[in-house]
């Protein structure tokens, strides 16, 4: 069992979250799956827990294997990891807007193993890989802003693009990631600047245009508007309905929850197992439940943070970072969503809601994040064995000091000339 365990290196904390959360969310998704049994029709309670428990022993195998391979090969592989996900992303946005009641152009299915996944989420970790290479590649070059740009904005164009017209949220989250990143990785203030301010101007100009051409608008544009212009009134609509059922059950929460499996809600939540998780949590377990969740992303924030600090190199640093950064802030859009922070997004909560592409793609960058601080234990490790080596060195060398002064003493007392010398 210890020979077993030690296979699974890197951050010891990092681990022990990643197991907590993934235990803990078996308790609410049971609790949620009552009402896609009851009310919506879908499945049995026992299947749908089997299909969260595969999703998440798919998810802790994908971790291990992931963080066994040296993070540094991903240098080799991070400046062009884009162009295959473009193709992904481009195919899955061809497939139309709806398949039986979902928004298809999100998903793509691969038929032989007959499941489907979001390469949103891929795109998403291949782009943050790309900038981070760019960031360690080019750390100590003087590099103009429209070099810069071509190199930045191409990989960024053909991985948002596609992205933006059926899932705004996701692609917000990867340009404020991404900003961040180049903010933490000293991209010259002054471009940014220059970036931020004509995305501004492109923003403007897209809802004017839009406005004024309603036929050129992308298909889930009125669903845009309608989330903006209708956040935190009192109009009636899908979204707003499964907002007050959120705050209805955080607030039959108070202290200390309804207990587990016991929540209301659930019932009115057509999401209750994934986009509004947060709300079934803190129904059930109250407010202690719903900030000790928090606090345990916010420590996973201070791990990650730890991770990048002390990584070997600025690729190990800028990747840590920008993989980390993304996981918990995804977490908090999902919490401020159920508390009415920010409008409907449709971010799961990672590593505790139902779904095979979140928690999948959630462990591909977890097991980076492992990688790089299995690197640095390995780099201590080889201090630490460097230094005993150099202690036992110069053990061995005073004690050969030490005998060949005990054996001059010897040979200087049976010498007959001594007693004379001495006399």
């Amino acid at each position: 069992m210890r020979k077993l365990l030690s296979q699974f290196q890197g951050d010891k904390a990092i681990w022990a979250y990643v197991i907590l959360l993934a235990l803990f969310s078996f308790m609410p998704v049971f609790s949620a799956s009552t009402n896609l049994v009851h009310v919506v029709g879908t499945g049995s309670i026992i299947g749908l827990l089997f299909k969260h428990f595969g999703h998440i022993f798919v998810g802790i195998v994908i971790i291990f294997f992931v963080h066994r391979i040296p993070f540094d090969r991903l240098k080799f592989i991070a400046p062009i990891a884009w162009i295959p996900v473009t193709a992904l992303l481009v195919i899955t946005s061809l497939q139309g807007m709806m398949i039986g009641g979902a928004n298809a152009s999100r998903w793509l299915k691969i038929p032989l193993l007959n499941i489907s996944f979001q390469p949103s989420s891929l795109g998403w970790i291949a782009l943050i890989a790309y900038v981070s290479w760019f960031l360690w590649r080019f750390a100590d070059e003087k590099y103009t802003f429209g070099w810069s740009l071509l190199w930045l904005g191409v990989p960024m164009a053909f991985i948002v693009g596609p992205i933006l017209p059926s899932n705004l949220s996701t692609a917000a989250i990867i340009l404020f990631t991404i900003a961040l990143l180049l903010f933490v990785g000293k991209y010259p203030t002054k471009y940014m600047a220059k970036i931020i301010a004509a995305g501004a101007i492109m923003i403007v100009f897209a809802i004017g245009m839009f406005k004024a051409f309603p036929d050129l608008a992308p298909s889930r544009y009125k669903t845009w508007e309608a989330r903006f212009s209708r956040f935190g009134s009192e109009d009636k609509d899908e979204d707003r309905y499964q907002i007050e059922n959120a705050k209805i059950a955080i607030a039959q929460g108070q202290m200390f929850g309804v207990g587990p499996g016991k929540s209301v809600q659930k019932n009115f939540l057509p999401q209750s197992s994934s986009d509004f998780i947060y709300a079934i949590i803190v129904e059930e377990f109250g407010f202690l439940g719903g900030i000790t969740i928090l606090i345990v992303y916010v420590l996973l924030l201070l791990r990650f943070l730890v991770v990048s600090n002390r990584a070997p190199n600025l690729f190990g640093k800028y990747l840590a970072f920008g993989l980390g950064f993304s996981i918990v802030f995804q977490a908090f859009i999902n919490m401020g969503v159920a508390v009415e922070i920010f409008p409907t997004t449709g971010q799961p909560l990672p590593l505790v809601s139902s779904g095979g592409t979140s928690i999948w793609m959630t462990c591909v960058s977890l097991g980076i994040i492992l990688s790089i601080s299995r690197k640095e234990d390995q780099v201590k490790a080889q201090l630490a064995d460097q230094e005993r080596k150099q202690e036992e060195f110069k053990r061995i060398l005073e004690e050969q000091q030490l005998g060949e002064d005990a054996t001059l003493d010897k040979d200087s007392e049976d010498n007959p000339i001594f007693a004379v010398l001495k006399k």
